[in-house]
């Protein structure tokens, strides 16, 4: 039975294994392969006549054209004077204020589905920058998980946010876009109006 336990231990590698000493540590007897030899190349020679280059001004712009591949100078870009002649790495420092643009902010519209065909009809008005509430009040479970699961994968693929505003009326924003609260309280009542 030791032997059994002994010889699964060699195996995994966790005992003494008798037959290692038995390898010699020679090094490798074969020949080195030969070096490579090496291949003399012919460089190319120019076939046309090679034209100087004029040299450039120290503020003249050069173009290549894509046809040809010619260089040509272009224009001179003349030195910047007065006070914005200093204009440059001290100016980078200073903080710029600039305006957040404001979210427009727009009366939702309301879609009330009874099918998954009105699916595309959120899609639209989502896609034309208008905000969506959906109102799943009526509509059977299966089809409020799939108008649910769809809308939500409208607002990740457009970069939009959907949000629960009662227990059966969601709101789906566009970017930018932005719901007064006055609306969300008339669809959070509208949602509270259905339940009686």
């Amino acid at each position: 039975m030791s032997s059994m336990w002994r010889n699964a231990m060699v195996y995994l590698g966790l005992g003494p294994d008798d037959e290692y000493d038995d390898y010699a540590a020679s090094p490798d007897d074969r020949p080195l392969p030969p070096p490579p030899s090496r291949v003399v190349r012919q460089t190319a020679r120019p076939t046309g006549t090679v034209r100087p280059r004029p040299p450039a001004s120290a503020g003249a712009v050069l173009s290549t054209s894509p046809e040809t591949g010619d260089v040509s100078a272009v224009r001179p870009v003349p030195a910047p004077s007065g006070p914005t002649a200093n204009r440059g790495f001290e100016d980078a420092s200073k903080p710029r204020v600039r305006a957040v643009p404001r979210r427009q902010s727009v009366r939702p519209h309301l879609v009330t589905p009874t099918s998954f065909n009105q699916a595309q009809d959120i899609a639209d008005n989502f896609k034309a920058g208008n905000a969506v509430a959906m109102d799943l009040y009526d509509a059977d479970r299966d089809l409020s998980r799939r108008l649910i699961d769809f809308s939500s994968g409208l607002c990740y693929g457009l970069g939009g946010n959907m949000e629960k505003v009662a227990a059966s009326v969601y709101l789906i924003l566009p970017v930018g876009v932005e719901v007064p609260a006055e609306e969300r309280a008339l669809l959070a009542d509208r949602s509270n109006d259905q339940d009686f």
